[in-house]
Order: C-alpha cells, then structure tokens, then sequence
C-alpha cells in the first residue's frame, strides 16, 4: 500500500511501452491505492485496450487518428471514453491529476509532458526529450507551476534517491554509471563491423532497438548528462561518467566529507518506477532483491573517449547550449534508424551526430516551436548526410 487515506491519481502517458508496462503491473497489484485518469498509446491498441479493461480509466487514447474505430469498438461496453489524435494525447495529459508518468518516447512526448507540468503534478519523467531537446523550457515550467519532477530512468532515480538537495552545495560530484553495452572490451576497429543485431543484445537491460544502440555507442549516457544537468543544482564538470559492467550501482554522489552515497539494485526497471509512484513514501515492488553475496565483485572503470566519441559529443552540446542539445538528439536518433536500416555502419553514427551539430544552425530556444525547429532542422541535414554516405558507399 502507497499510503492511507484517498487514492493517487493516476495518468499514464505512454502506456504499452515497456516503462509504461512496468507501471501498469505494478499499478495492478495494488489498486486500492490508485484510481486511473487516463491511458495513451501510440497506436497498439490490442494493449492498449486489454489495459483499458483491467485498470478501469476514464479515457484511454491512441495517438494515431487511423486506429480511432478500432479502439472504440474494444473498449464497447467498459465504460472507458475512447479518443485519437496527438490533440488528443495532449488532452489527457491536462487532465487532474496527482501523478502523471510521462513515457512517450521522442518528441511526441514534448507537448504532452509539458501539459502535465503546468497542471503542477507529480511527473515521474522517463522522456529523455524533455530536457535533452527542452531542458531550460522544461525547468522553467516546473519552477512556474511547482510541479515535481521524479526521473525514472534507473541513473537519475538513483541518484535522487541520495542527492540532499538541502546541502547541494556540499555535493561535490554526480556520478552517472554506465553498463558499457555490449562492446566494452571490442577494440575499435573490430567495431566497424558491428551489425544492428549485434548492437541490440544489452547484457543486463532488455530494452527497445534505438535505446539498445545508444547504450552500444554509449551516447544514451552522453544523453543522461544532459538530463542530470538539468535535475540537479551541479555544473557539467561535476558530473562524472563511470562503467560499471554489473549495472548493480546505478549513480552515486559524492560529497564534500568524503561521503560516497549510492543506490543498489538488481536491473529491473519496476524499482525506479515504484519509487515514483510511491514518492514521498514507498511501495512493494515485485523486482528480484539485490544478493550481494552472489553479485561478488563490483568492478568500474573510465569510459574510452576514442571509442565512444559520443560521451564529448553530448558534452559538447551542453557547453555549447541553445538548440545544440536538441540538434544532437535529432541527429542521433536519424543515425541509429540509419544503422539499423543498414545505411550506415556502426562507427558511422557519431560521425553523423558530429557533422549534423556542426552543419545546423544554432539558437536561443524560447518555446517548443523552436525546439520542434530545430530538430526539424537537425533531421533535415542527417538525413542528407546519410544519403551523401549511401552514394559515397
């Protein structure tokens, strides 16, 4: 049980992803203590329904007008409100609510997320965009409308968990972890001829294609410094990036004394989302437990810059600041379609992400239409590249 008294309010943006899965379970096996708004899928809607049916929402949207009917025709009878549409998707989210998981992947999820800060609710944030395209909009907005912001990627989580924010001052560093992905040891020439197969087999995380390649070219964790930038009071110098193969630390902050704190546990997602959905207080969670006596050995190490060129590139882009992180994004995410289309090779990403930051134009951001431009833009001038690439091949 979340906590005494009414139940929590509940919208989940995003739901048949695998953050928006995880939610749902653990929403289900606890239901005295929530009550659901809304739900919203991109367009699956055979999920979508069959979570429709089991939570008992009051709206459940598909962001693509085609599946409208359908959606309709599987909720007939369950009193759920059908709706399709981005507008739509954008609706629910401004709804009432206590606490909103913000999972739409991309920059769809923009517009959404934001609608659910200015209702000032608790957002439990796994929408890397948000602050990777958006981040001094997005602050801004918190601050604004006193919403909370709860990451949920298993990083940031962690990190929130031990970061006093009341002494941030004495908060030396951050300390980001990161697996390695699948070719830590892969000397750099061996990497040119990674295939996407090869790319998207994570040793500890069973996440989408896209995610998988970034934690292959590490850029997801060049993405997450991004992020931590903009949820928590420290300077990019202070965030720090280590690998850790067991993915069983999953942050740490250091601090002034000496103090090194972390958060443990094994890699399952249902314990970020759990935190958040219990936050202030916390709730059962059906992840396996932590047995440190079988883990053994917990080892780190420095990242290598030269074989993941990534890390400087989100660095970079952060020093830089107006729309160079959106740019990098955009162009990031063009070069990973582009490998695992078998345009492009592995080592051919970030090559991609470089040039395109260098060849777009870069500006204040004062609304998400500039954000939306600029990654327009950004797309725009990946893709070509990718089709000069292509030619040249």
């Amino acid at each position: 049980m979340v906590a005494t008294g009414a139940p929590r309010s509940i919208t989940i943006l995003g739901s048949t992803g695998s953050v928006g899965r995880n939610t749902v379970e653990l929403i289900g096996a606890d239901r005295s203590s929530f009550v659901v708004e809304a739900l919203t899928a991109n367009r699956n809607v055979d999920r979508l329904a069959e979570q429709a049916r089991r939570l008992k929402p009051r709206l459940a949207v598909v962001a693509d007008p085609s599946c409208y009917q359908e959606l309709k025709s599987a909720l007939a009878g369950t009193g759920v409100e059908a709706a399709a549409g981005a507008e739509a998707v954008v609706e629910a989210a401004a709804r009432s609510t206590d606490w909103v998981m913000a999972a739409i992947v991309g920059a769809a999820g923009l517009a959404p997320t934001l609608e659910a800060v200015r209702r000032g609710s608790i957002i439990a944030l796994a929408n890397k965009e948000s602050l990777v395209s958006a981040g001094d909009i997005m602050v801004a907005e918190v601050r604004q409308h006193n919403a909370t912001l709860i990451p949920v990627d298993s990083e940031h989580n962690a990190i929130f968990q031990v970061f006093d924010f009341e002494q941030s001052a004495n908060v030396e560093k951050i300390i980001l972890t990161a697996s390695g992905g699948p070719f830590r040891k892969r000397d750099l020439a061996a990497m040119a001829d990674v295939t996407p197969e090869e790319a998207v087999a994570h040793p500890n995380w069973d996440m989408g294609a896209k995610i998988s390649v970034d934690s292959a070219t590490m850029m997801n964790k060049g993405l997450e410094l991004i992020e931590a930038f903009h949820l928590f009071p420290v300077t990019e110098e202070r965030i720090e990036i280590l690998v850790h193969p067991q993915s069983v630390v999953h942050s740490m902050v250091a601090y002034s004394d000496g103090s090194v704190l972390s958060q443990m546990s094994e890699p399952d997602m249902r314990t970020p989302i759990a935190y958040a959905l219990g936050w202030p207080k916390r709730m059962a969670s059906p992840a396996p437990r932590l047995d440190l006596a079988k883990v053994k050995n917990l080892t780190f190490e420095a990242p290598d810059p030269q074989r993941f060129p990534a890390l400087q590139l989100a660095r970079d882009a952060l020093q830089t600041g107006g729309g160079a992180p959106t740019v990098l994004n955009a162009a990031n995410e063009i070069a990973v379609q582009g490998f695992l289309a078998r345009e492009i090779r592995f080592l051919d990403i970030a090559r991609i992400v470089e040039q395109t930051v260098a060849a777009t134009p870069n500006g204040r951001l004062a609304s998400l239409d500039d954000v939306f431009e600029a990654d327009e833009a950004a797309r725009r001038v990946a893709r070509q590249l990718i089709s000069q690439h292509r030619a040249a091949d």
